[in-house]
């Protein structure tokens, strides 16, 4: 049986883009484990629970089941604990709270390092989450991203969320931009906007822009394992 850890921010969470490959893969039967920065289940962000962002009053409903009855997302593991090792592949749903956790965590850095090394396990990483792409380094100091082909959160979309001083609906001040850092570190960057999907795959690693290609990169990462 294939194994999947999910890395999944409790800031912020977007509904479709975890719960969306989470399902597909345990329908599969690929066993998934949840974890968080601290061990605290991880939050949803209530914007993507609304039915026009969501495709629908039915897919909201059946994403607060999701994240309100699912065990791995009420009692997940803290990250510093689990190994990437341990798994076929780590998934790094998005939401906009990744960009205050999850993509700042040494550990959660630690695991992508380990899911692209070498030649057996994969990395999904969809939309916010990209952003943890900008601060991975190999042990030599040189990016991750540098040279692969990425996509993920554009910055023409993030134009559309935040104000003039880079602040969210909520109140809080976004700290960076995905695009800008993950091509700072050398990223290959394609958000494909003219496309209705945008999911890339450069080896062991898979990117993918937004909740709408949550689906074509959850096949795509059954297509990887």
């Amino acid at each position: 049986m294939s194994s999947a850890l999910f890395v999944v921010s409790e800031e912020g969470y977007w509904a479709e883009e975890c719960i969306e490959p989470l399902t597909t893969l345990e329908s599969e039967g690929v066993d998934v484990t949840i974890a968080t920065p601290s061990g605290s289940p991880p939050v949803v962000d209530e914007r993507s629970l609304d039915p026009e962002a969501a495709g629908g009053e039915e897919r909201v409903a059946e994403f607060r089941e999701v994240d309100e009855e699912h065990p791995g997302l009420n009692d997940p593991e803290p990250i510093a604990t689990v190994e990437a090792d341990g798994y076929d592949a780590v998934v790094f749903p998005g939401g906009h709270g990744t960009v205050w956790d999850v993509n700042q965590d040494r550990h959660a850095r630690q695991l992508l390092l380990d899911a692209v090394a070498g030649d057996e396990g994969v990395a999904l990483v969809v939309c916010h989450a990209v952003g943890i792409l900008a601060f991975t380094r190999e042990a030599d100091g040189t990016p991750l991203v540098e040279g692969r082909s990425v996509t993920g959160f554009p910055n023409d979309w993030e134009d559309g969320i935040v104000d003039d001083e880079d602040v969210m609906p909520d109140g809080r001040k976004l700290p960076y931009w995905v695009e800008d850092e993950v091509v700072l570190a050398g990223a290959d960057w394609d958000a494909e906007l003219d496309a209705d999907t945008s999911v890339a795959v450069d080896g062991d690693l898979i990117t993918a822009r937004g909740p709408g290609s949550s689906a074509e990169a959850a096949a795509t990462l059954l297509e990887e394992l």
